[in-house]
């Protein structure tokens, strides 16, 4: 290992290996299949208990529009009177004078309170509907920052290997140049003793990725032991980067949140139309066929009669539901515009926060990574042959293993950044 241009080679032959895998996140158990960010969204929407409990809440929205336009029932009344139960002046004829009337009555609603019970309870569903979009848009956060969290954990995992390898070659020239003469016991020592700190590294990194794992499976309700479980992806950023008036009006078209808010005007309109007309008056009709009735017609043996119910609203014209859903109708216009705020600020906050983050890596990526690779380079070089102390050595390792985790650590939050940009607009503007 004597000679320069050999050495300089090796190194950077393994610094692009190293990189190549950080970016690439391999699955360190080649084994099993690693699930890729669409299939562990497909496998979260189809198998997730939260998200389908909420879909049956729906579903039972959706029922209610069938109770909403059911028709009053109608009513059916048997009566028998005339019976008689006592002799009389020596005379008893029990059914002889018996009437028999049974009366069938009807409820006619009016001012189209069925079809706007109907209307309001389709638009409680549509509600419903977009309030679990809304809740499936903030669980797919929470998924896609446990995902990325795992990229982030895979790749800070490989670099501490990658490290670890490539300072066991430096240990191995180092034991080569003391059984040579040209290293000192307690140089040597000092360099071996440094070891553990990227075995403990890889072995803290090891543990968050179980841990990321773990919180991956929980939210997939996946029963799949942690070392069977993978997920792949591109651990990288982009610089491109959609104009903030366009998020805005996208956020506007596609929130479910604000939809629902919308939706709840459209309701409460609905509501008070309801309301206005629950203040009408509805007839009941009543008929009636009688046999053998006691009439002063004595030719009346089978009769029909006919009746007419019509509540008198004098007192009760259903003042307060009236007032109560017109006040609701401006409720529900103030939340709606706060609403709409709130989606404005999302979508600048988190736009600030992918721009930040683009403007930190962009450097890294340009110039930090590549010269603390050659700073380290350089400085273990110059080391090996007398020319630089064992202290800038130990700096120039350091200094590397900052600087590289340092990016791995800005890639992670920027794409969870870019997620919480995809979460306030209310769909995917960075994959």
């Amino acid at each position: 290992m004597n000679n320069p241009r050999a050495f300089s080679t090796e190194l950077v032959s393994r610094r692009g290996a190293a990189a190549l895998a950080v970016l690439l996140c391999v699955s360190g158990a080649s084994a099993q299949q690693a699930l890729t960010w669409d299939q562990v969204k497909a496998k979260f929407e189809a198998t997730n208990p939260v998200l389908k409990a909420d879909q049956n809440n729906v579903d039972e929205l959706k029922a209610d529009e069938i109770t909403a336009y059911l028709r009053p029932n109608p009513q059916f009344t048997l009566s028998e009177d005339g019976t008689q139960v006592a002799p009389h002046e020596g005379i008893w004829r029990p059914t002889s004078g018996t009437q028999v009337s049974p009366n069938f009555s009807y409820l006619h609603e009016r001012e189209h309170k069925r079809e706007l019970r109907l209307q309001s309870a389709k638009e409680d569903t549509q509600i419903g509907g977009s309030l679990h979009e809304d809740l499936e848009r903030n669980m797919l956060f929470s998924l896609r920052s446990a995902f990325v969290q795992t990229l982030e954990a895979k790749a800070v995992l490989d670099l501490a290997k990658a490290d670890l390898e490539y300072y066991d070659k430096i240990i191995n020239i180092c034991r080569a140049r003391f059984t040579d003469g040209g290293q000192a016991q307690v140089d040597l020592d000092r360099i071996e003793l440094l070891r553990v700190q990227y075995e403990s590294e890889i072995e803290a990194a090891t543990v968050n990725l179980r841990t990321q794992k773990i919180q991956l499976l929980q939210l997939l309700d996946d029963r799949t032991p942690v070392d069977q479980f993978d997920v792949i992806g591109l651990f990288d950023f982009s610089t491109d980067l959609k104009p903030l008036a366009d998020l805005h009006q996208v956020a506007v078209d596609a929130r479910p949140d604000l939809r629902a808010a919308i939706q709840s005007i459209e309701q409460a309109r609905t509501n008070h139309k309801l309301a206005i007309a629950n203040g009408s008056t509805d007839p009941t009709f009543g008929a009636w066929f009688s046999y053998n009735p006691s009439f002063y017609n004595p030719y009346a043996h089978v009769t029909l009669g006919l009746s007419v119910s019509v509540p008198l609203r004098i007192f009760d014209r259903n003042q307060g539901e009236k007032q109560r859903t017109l006040i609701d109708i401006d409720r529900n216009q103030n939340a709606t515009e706060a609403a709409r705020a709130q989606v404005f600020s999302d979508v600048d906050s988190a736009y600030e926060q992918v721009r930040s983050g683009i403007t930190l890596l962009v450097p890294y990526r340009d110039n930090y990574r590549d010269q603390a690779t050659r700073v380290r380079d350089t400085v273990t070089y110059s080391y090996q042959r007398g020319g630089a102390s064992l202290m800038d050595f130990l700096n120039a390792q350091s200094d590397y293993r900052v600087v590289q985790l340092a990016y791995l650590q800005l890639v992670g939050s920027y794409l969870t950044a870019a997620s919480q940009l995809n979460l306030a607009v209310g769909r995917e503007v960075i994959p």
